[in-house]
């Protein structure tokens, strides 16, 4: 896995930041230089007076980067609304044009560059700018993260036409388990999705598994 990939989800709250997470640490196993962005987070929580993005700062870890904050993400917004609207509710900007050329050196020095997009793969991040059209900009795969719970087909199969009609390049479907819970609707969505759409699934994480062993085997 090389280039760049961007992880999106079929809604947020699915286990973006965790899958993302474990696939950084899966490769860096794998001898592979890695490293990590997030555009815009929303939803951050204001600490000693600034707003500290909880998910880049895992995804910097995961990285095992050094690199400021400011760059991981570079648009940090208080309001827990979709980037694009929380940036204009504030009056914040982002300048999408600069951050593809940003991300495009970086993905030049490194094997992977992950982006991590914000909610679903259609909101938006900058003005009109969703995560479909910054992964179309960056020429970047999709990982699509399927939260394991009742109605995740539909999102899923949503998401994945939504991917294909943008003409996007999809990596794979990443499952991501929720709760402990093995009802009916759970047990039956690898075998469901695999029969309705091509994409490959990667790896299927149980809950409270950090997954980064499933996917370093995917890896080889």
């Amino acid at each position: 896995m090389k280039g760049i990939v961007l992880v999106t989800g079929t809604d947020t709250g699915v286990g973006k930041t965790h899958v993302s997470c474990a696939l950084l640490r899966a490769l860096r196993r794998r001898g592979r230089s890695v490293a990590a962005r997030k555009p815009a987070e929303s939803g951050c929580a204001e600490i000693a007076g600034e707003l500290v993005p909880a998910d880049a700062v895992a995804l910097r870890e995961a990285a095992g980067a050094d690199e400021p904050l400011a760059t991981v993400c570079g648009l940090r917004l208080a309001e827990a609304l979709a980037p694009g609207i929380a940036a204009e509710r504030s009056g914040a900007s982002l300048d999408m044009e600069a951050l593809v050329r940003a991300y495009r050196a970086r993905a030049a020095a490194v094997d992977l560059l992950l982006v991590e997009g914000a909610g679903g793969l259609l909101v938006p991040l900058a003005g009109k700018v969703d995560c479909a059209e910054l992964a179309a900009r960056l020429g970047a795969r999709l990982i699509v993260v399927v939260g394991v719970r009742l109605g995740a087909i539909n999102h899923a199969l949503l998401t994945l036409q939504a991917a294909r009609q943008r003409g996007l390049a999809i990596e794979g479907v990443v499952l991501n388990h929720l709760s402990q819970d093995t009802d009916s609707a759970k047990k039956t969505l690898r075998e469901s999705l695999a029969r309705l759409d091509p994409a490959p699934i990667l790896a299927e994480i149980p809950f409270a598994d950090d997954g980064v062993d499933l996917l370093e085997r995917k890896l080889r």
